[in-house]
C-alpha cells in the first residue's frame, strides 16, 4: 500500500483510487479493518507530501522569502496556492461524508478512469496552445481556474494530479510547468485533508502496530521521491498518452471484474 500511495499520489492516475481497488483485491480493508485502514493511508498520504517537499526543497524555501513579489516566491505564490487550494478544500468540506458514504468503491472509481483517461486523452490529441513555459508565470486567474478543476478530484479515481494537470494545459500552462505546478498545488489541500483525518483518527492510530506504521510511511515517502523525479523526465520527452491508455486499461479490467462478479451471483 506504501508503495501504491508513492507511485500513485503525483502521478495523473488517481492514487485514491488505486488504494480502493489495490485494498479491494489484496484484501488488506477486509484484513485490518475499515477505520484501521483509512487511518494507515493517512499515514502514507502524510509521507508521499514530505516527499515531494524533500524533493524541490529549494522552492518550499522561497515561499517564505517574503520579501520578493516574483514567480512562485513569498506571499505572490502562496496566494496562488490558496486560490488553487480553496475550492475544492471548501468542496470537499461540505460533500465529504457523502462522498466517503456513496463513491468509494471499484465501479465508480472504475468510471472515474475510464472519463479521466478519455479527458486526457483528447487534451493530448488536440494540444491547447501554451503561454506559460515556466511555473514561475502563472498568474492568479489561471491558479483559479486550475483549482476549480481540482474539484474533480473529490471523484474517487478522476485523481488530483490529472485534473490540475490537464486543467494547467487547458489554461495555457506548458505540460511539465503544470505538472510542476501540481506537486505544489498538492501540498496545501492534501496536508488539509490529512491533518484533519489525522485528528479524527487518533484514537485508531494510537493503537496500531508503529514498525507497521514506520514501513508504510518509509516505503511511501521513498517511492513517491522516485515518482516525482522520473515524472518529470518523462514529461520533457514524452506526452500524458501513456498514462491515459493505463487509465482506460485498467477501468476495462475492473468492468469486467466487477461484470463477472455480477455474472456468478445472478439467479
Amino acid at each position: 500500500m506504501g508503495v501504491v500511495e508513492g507511485l500513485t499520489e503525483f502521478l495523473p492516475v488517481s492514487s485514491t483510487g488505486h488504494l480502493i481497488l489495490v485494498g479491494h483485491l489484496t484484501g488488506f480493508h477486509r484484513a485490518v479493518g475499515a477505520e484501521a485502514a483509512a487511518a494507515f493511508e493517512i499515514v502514507i498520504q502524510l509521507a508521499a507530501i514530505l516527499a515531494v517537499v524533500a524533493a524541490y526543497p529549494r522552492r518550499f524555501a522561497d515561499l517564505c522569502r517574503f520579501n520578493s513579489t516574483r514567480g512562485m516566491r513569498g506571499l505572490r505564490g502562496l496566494w496562488l496556492l490558496f486560490l488553487t487550494s480553496f475550492p475544492a478544500a471548501f468542496l470537499g468540506l461540505l460533500v465529504r461524508k457523502m462522498i466517503y458514504e456513496y463513491l468509494f468503491n471499484s465501479l465508480v472509481v472504475a468510471w472515474a478512469l475510464a472519463v479521466g483517461a478519455i479527458w486526457m486523452l483528447a487534451v493530448e490529441f488536440y494540444r491547447p496552445r501554451s503561454n506559460v513555459e515556466e511555473m514561475d508565470d502563472i498568474r492568479w486567474p489561471q491558479a483559479l481556474q486550475i483549482g476549480l478543476f481540482q474539484c474533480l478530484s473529490l471523484w474517487p479515481g478522476m485523481s488530483r494530479a490529472a485534473s490540475t494537470i490537464l486543467g494547467g494545459m487547458m489554461c495555457g500552462l506548458s505540460r511539465r510547468a503544470a505538472a510542476e505546478y501540481s506537486f505544489f498545488a498538492a501540498v496545501p489541500l492534501v496536508s488539509a485533508a490529512a491533518v484533519f483525518k489525522f485528528v479524527e483518527s487518533a484514537p485508531t492510530l494510537a493503537a496500531m502496530n508503529r514498525s507497521t506504521l514506520l514501513i508504510g510511511f518509509a516505503v511511501s515517502f521513498l517511492s513517491a521521491f522516485a515518482a516525482v523525479k522520473l515524472f518529470i523526465r518523462f514529461l520533457s520527452r514524452y506526452t500524458l498518452q501513456p498514462f491515459g491508455w493505463y487509465r482506460l486499461a485498467v477501468a476495462l479490467t475492473v468492468f469486467w471484474f466487477i461484470w463477472r462478479s455480477a455474472l456468478s451471483i445472478a439467479p
